[in-house]
């Protein structure tokens, strides 16, 4: 009985949590519609490095991506690439009207034949010095830069990069060659 009750908890919270970010996206979507940004965020749905690309309540800068390197951090403290880490320079701008989060492990890297690759996190809190950077919150109208780390194999090329402001949004594609 014990089980099934927290199991049933659960589930409405997850339901719960699913209903209100559809919601969110939904109302920043009728409001930039009202606009007339409609086409303009169509458009807007690739971008390159150094352009500006939104998703939801945040505005995405991809500064750089260096790949091939072995390691991040110190000599003392520090974490070693399975194969090559790539760094991405990311500057992540709120637009929206109340605070948001950036979360890391929502954004995606591809290869050009489509294999997906998740950050690092752990390498990630060696790669910025500002180590709370990537999973702090980010009142209206700040901005941070941090960088985004993947841990790819050695032979492996980025093609693009996948940017969400939140784990449900539908995100923005942003070309890396």
């Amino acid at each position: 009985m014990r089980k099934t009750t927290t199991f049933a908890l659960f589930a409405t919270a997850l339901i719960a949590l699913g209903c209100g970010a559809g919601a969110t996206d939904d109302a920043s979507s009728s409001s930039s519609e009202e606009g007339g940004a409609k086409g303009e965020e169509k458009a807007a749905k690739t971008a390159k490095i150094g352009q500006a690309a939104r998703d939801g309540k945040f505005e995405f800068t991809v500064k750089s991506a260096k790949c091939g390197v072995a390691k991040v951090g110190s000599d003392l403290l520090g974490d070693k690439a399975q194969g090559q880490f790539c760094l991405v320079t990311v500057n992540v701008k709120n637009i929206g009207k109340e605070p948001q989060t950036l979360i890391d492990s929502s954004q995606k890297a591809y290869a050009a034949d489509g294999t997906e690759y998740s950050t690092d996190s752990e390498a990630a809190l060696y790669a910025n010095k500002d180590q709370q950077t990537l999973f702090a919150e980010i009142n209206p109208g700040n901005q941070v830069t941090g960088v985004l780390v993947f841990d790819i194999p050695k032979k492996a090329k980025l093609a693009k990069l996948e940017l969400h402001d939140s784990p449900f949004s539908g995100g923005v594609e942003v070309a890396l060659s």
